[in-house]
């Protein structure tokens, strides 16, 4: 009698254990973004993720159930697909890094140079002059695309090294400047938002 390759070890041992890995790493990465997406007041698109990410759960659960005890390899790749799907989740929204966060840069040195090359680069900042524990300190308050929080960072140290800066996201912004890159020149100009 001849059995089906559905019936063999391989597949049972191999096969079911690798496909619940790739859907619990589907399903996980889902699930990061998913979880970001309904921090940031993305209703519909937190919705439709979810339907994927719950629909791709149920399928892994069912089969390592289907597998029952015996099957170790059905347990381990259950666990090691949630694992990586944690971090290959979080890679997928870093590449992906939307939207808005708020920069704090605080110097006890004067701000000028600073305030003019970010401002150079495209980026609206807000000077506020304050108080600290040492003294008087400005602060430059920007809100930037979260893709370009990297390069204000790396400005900010290049120019002021010792400088403490502190980033949060925002929901929403409904007002203020924000910096268009032209394609053609490199250079940015300033569009006000209404």
């Amino acid at each position: 009698m001849e059995t089906s390759f559905f019936d063999t070890s391989f597949y049972q041992w191999v096969v079911i254990p690798f496909l619940i890995f790739i859907a619990r790493i589907t399903d996980v990465s889902i699930g990061t973004i998913r979880i970001i997406q309904v921090s940031k007041g993305n209703k519909l698109i937190a919705s439709v993720l979810g339907f994927f990410e719950v629909s791709i759960w149920l399928l892994a659960i069912s089969q390592v159930m289907q597998q029952g005890l015996n099957n170790f390899a059905s347990f381990f790749a259950y666990g090691l697909g949630f694992a990586s799907g944690n971090y290959i989740g979080i890679i997928i929204e870093e590449k992906l890094a939307l939207g808005l966060q708020a920069i704090r840069i605080i110097s006890p040195e004067t701000v000028d140079v600073l305030t003019m090359t970010l401002r150079d680069e495209g980026f609206g900042v807000t000077v506020i002059d304050a108080k600290g524990a040492k003294g008087q300190v400005h602060i430059i308050y920007s809100i930037v695309q979260r893709k370009n929080v990297n390069e204000v960072i790396r400005i900010a140290r290049e120019i002021s090294p010792d400088v403490f800066i502190s980033i949060q996201d925002i929901r929403s912004v409904n007002a203020g400047f924000f910096s268009e890159k032209s394609q053609s020149f490199k250079w940015r100009r300033w569009n006000k938002k209404k």
